[in-house]
């Protein structure tokens, strides 16, 4: 007569649906222990995806004052100087001042090699 193999259903243990490990066979019980109950459960029910407002806020542009240096949050003219500005880039209104700031401020500068 022939032995059942190793891992057979005749020898009393079954296989976690997560982690692949073997258990003793108790009941339906399809999970090794708590925490591969919970990760299949995790898996089944996915975190949502934040839900993006129909129309998000575009970026606008920052421009500046060549004489007075004031910056300007899509205005193109300085009607102290009565000048063009010239573009900075684009950003927005600082949360904490409520100043134009654009992006590129707010990133640091790469290192050039000499």
């Amino acid at each position: 007569m022939q032995q059942p193999e190793i891992g057979s259903y005749n020898d009393g243990l079954t296989i976690c649906a997560v982690c692949d490990k073997r258990f003793p066979r108790v009941g339906r019980k399809r999970f090794c222990d708590g925490a591969c109950r919970q990760e299949a459960w995790r898996r089944r029910h996915p975190t949502p995806l934040p839900v993006v407002p129909p129309r998000s806020p575009q970026p606008s542009t920052i421009y500046e004052c060549p004489a007075c240096e004031t910056r300007y949050l899509g205005d193109q003219y300085c009607s102290d100087c009565r000048s063009f500005c010239r573009r900075v880039g684009p950003g927005g209104l600082c949360p904490a001042c409520e100043e134009p700031v654009a992006i590129a401020d707010l990133l640091p500068t790469p290192h050039t090699r000499r």
